[in-house]
């Protein structure tokens, strides 16, 4: 998506350890412009008129999944919990996801009434660099026992390892911008 990148090559900055901050864009300001070319994007990348449910992690995949879940009919958008919280509550699906950022393992969960064997779910997070979320996203879809259309990514490490990992398991993933490299600061993108 041409158009990512270059908002990415504008206004993108990368920190020690190839950390790259698009948080004034997509995941602390969000420009909703630009996240709903996003959300058409993802749309076209996974056409499928069975999908009823968007599933996605807190924090930064919650806009980003509101914006595109228009564009699939309106459909729910459900999040995995980081914390366990008093109004979380019956039976929850639940699984452990380590943080590349953050350098942590956390639980995440959502309740059991929220997806369903019945449901047909595409994932969507803003960053893919090792996989954990999706890892754990999945088995949560896993658990429930719904169909997993994909997983859309908006932007992918294309440098470690969590694409090989995700697609090497069969699974259906589109990202929007693929990193091949950082070198002193300039992001190369996959054709």
């Amino acid at each position: 998506m041409e158009l990512l990148k270059e908002r990415i090559r504008k206004d993108g900055r990368v920190k020690e350890g190839n950390i790259i901050k698009v948080d004034n864009f997509l995941n602390h300001q969000m420009d909703i412009g630009l996240l709903q070319e996003i959300g058409r994007e993802f749309r076209r990348l996974f056409p499928d008129p069975d999908i009823n449910k968007i599933l996605t992690i807190e924090a930064s995949g919650i806009g980003i999944a509101a914006i595109a879940a228009q564009y699939f009919g309106n459909v729910p958008v459900v999040f995995a919990k980081k914390a366990k919280s008093k109004n979380l509550d019956g039976e929850l699906y639940m699984t452990q996801v380590r943080s590349f950022t953050k350098g942590t393992v956390f639980d995440v969960q959502i309740e059991a009434r929220f997806l369903t064997g019945a449901d047909k779910v595409l994932i969507i997070d803003d960053f893919l660099a090792r996989g954990e979320a999706l890892k754990g996203l999945i088995d949560i879809v896993d658990q429930s026992g719904a169909a997993l259309a994909g997983c859309g990514i908006v932007i992918e490490k294309g440098f470690q390892d969590g694409g090989e990992i995700i697609r090497g398991r069969g699974v259906n993933l589109k990202s929007l911008a693929i990193i091949d490299s950082i070198d002193e600061g300039l992001i190369q993108f996959r054709d």
